[in-house]
């Protein structure tokens, strides 16, 4: 039994990335297919196609970036990388040598979001402010 606990280990980031990237990707694809078929067959019959259908089928197109949208995305990223780098504080009492490499990970997500914040104010769609 204590056999499987590496090969567990080392099977998981794999798995993972199956169920969080492939499984969704199979299943939204199935469901364009599905959506294809019956506009086909409605098509090949000759009726006029609801216009629910035709809302159902642009819903998912995606809109173009807002200054707003920037910078909300930017926020998150940037706290992403404060908490890394705070996790990285706080290994870093107990392990000194951990401490360089967590924050030099933590820049990662903090510099996409400070890159995000600083697009926000050059963004040419801006949206209105409530």
């Amino acid at each position: 039994m204590e056999d499987l606990i590496p090969l567990t280990a080392v099977a998981m980031p794999f798995l993972m990335v199956i169920a969080i990237v492939v499984i969704p990707a199979y299943l939204k694809s199935r469901e364009r297919k599905e959506m294809q078929a019956t506009i086909r067959s409605a098509i090949d019959k000759g009726q006029a196609l609801p216009q629910e259908l035709i809302d159902a089928i642009t819903k998912d197109v995606r809109q173009p970036a807002t200054a707003l949208r920037d910078l909300r995305s930017g926020v998150i990223w940037l706290a992403v990388g404060l908490g890394l780098a705070g996790l990285g504080t706080m290994i870093g009492f107990e392990e000194r040598d951990a401490f360089h490499p967590l924050l030099g990970i933590a820049m990662i997500p903090g510099m996409i979001g400070l890159a995000l914040i600083v697009l926000s104010f050059f963004n040419p769609n801006k949206e209105p402010r409530v």
